[in-house]
């Protein structure tokens, strides 16, 4: 018997195939789902902040400005009521007259984020060097 009449049932027979497309729908899904899924997860964390100690300020500094904003959105600088525009020039004036001075921001727990945010973005607009949020030790 030749060779190509012992092999030719085996090549002309029946072939074993895997039909793809069923992998590649299923691949598409997952692909789809993760690219859903992932950007939500991401905005979506709940995380506990950390506590810990905080290193003392140097309240004794005579130069060290303390900015308050009180629960009604009331600015104070040095005890005394300010406006977000004087702040912004009284800060001015004395970075221009000290670039290290400091400055300590408090603000009431019960206000929201953007309002103390306010105050710092100011501050950072004068180009403060020196600035530190203030928070009460527990």
């Amino acid at each position: 018997m030749s060779r190509r009449g012992r092999y030719s049932s085996r090549v002309g027979g029946s072939k074993a195939s895997i039909d793809m497309n069923s992998l590649i729908d299923l691949t598409f899904l997952l692909l789809v789902t993760f690219m859903l899924t992932i950007p939500a997860l991401e905005q979506g964390v709940t995380i506990m902040l950390p506590r810990a100690k905080t290193d003392t300020l140097p309240s004794k500094n005579a130069k060290a400005n303390v900015i308050t904003v009180d629960v009604n959105h009331n600015v104070f600088m040095n005890n005394v009521p300010i406006t977000l525009e004087g702040l912004k020039k009284d800060l001015q004036a004395k970075v221009a007259a000290d670039p290290d001075v400091p400055v300590h921001v408090r603000g009431d727990e019960r206000l929201e984020y953007g309002a103390v945010m306010d105050v710092v973005k100011i501050v950072y607009e004068c180009h403060v060097r020196k600035m530190a949020l203030v928070t009460q030790e527990k």
